[in-house]
């Protein structure tokens, strides 16, 4: 069913990634409480709200300062540069951060690897697989999204050689950060206990990318 989903946000009907999103997400936790997963084991329990709100206001809080510092050190700001963002209009942006980013990106991810696959995942292997394989699978689902990443981040430009060799790289590279920052996520959820703790750091990491990106080019 992801490979399905990623086939249909990144080639077949990508403009309609937020519904699609929606629509898979719903469908996964079907899948999920129909396999006899608890609300808990989600990580959608309502006892675990508070512990999952604080987690998230500090992961934002810290990414909100560590692209404060990309910012203003002139030396590191090409890791901010993305032409997608800097291509949007002001409209554009706001419809960006409100509706595609957190119903299209961040709900159908956390809701798919850090929420289906983890419990489903742990009820089976226990916690340290879920978290690996969740976090594999995260990382693989970024294949596509990564195509052609060396043209719109001038940061992975400078460090990619161009032709096969450099898209190769750079894909490997993407495949093997969001992996990473997979494992990253489980771990929030784990420690939390709730699924708020990863949505908090990924819509964080996702929008203020975009409006720090946004910014930068009309600076």
């Amino acid at each position: 069913m992801l490979a399905a989903v990623n086939l249909v946000n990144n080639w077949l009907a990508p403009q309609a990634y937020p519904v699609t999103g929606v629509a898979a997400s719903g469908a996964l936790l079907a899948i999920a409480r129909w396999d006899g997963c608890s609300w808990q084991e989600l990580g959608l329990a309502r006892k675990r709200l508070r512990a999952g709100f604080a987690w998230a206001g500090g992961s934002v809080l810290a990414v909100l300062a560590g692209y404060a510092v990309l910012a203003t050190a002139q030396p590191l700001r090409p890791a901010l540069v993305d032409d997608r963002a800097a291509s949007l209009s002001g409209t554009e942006l706001a419809g960006k951060l409100l509706v595609n980013v957190p119903l299209g990106t961040v709900l159908l991810e956390e809701v798919a690897f850090r929420g289906v696959l983890y419990a489903m995942l742990a009820r089976r292997y226990g916690i340290r697989r879920a978290i690996l394989i969740s976090s594999a699978m995260f990382g693989l689902w970024h294949i596509l999204p990564s195509l052609g990443i060396a043209e719109r981040n001038a940061a992975v430009e400078t460090i990619v050689a161009d032709g096969v060799a450099g898209a190769a790289i750079s894909v490997v590279g993407a495949v093997a950060g969001t992996a990473a920052g997979g494992v990253l996520l489980c771990e929030l959820r784990r420690r939390s206990g709730s699924l708020l703790a990863p949505v908090g750091l990924h819509l964080a990491l996702n929008n203020l990318g975009y409006a720090f990106a946004w910014a930068l080019a009309r600076s």
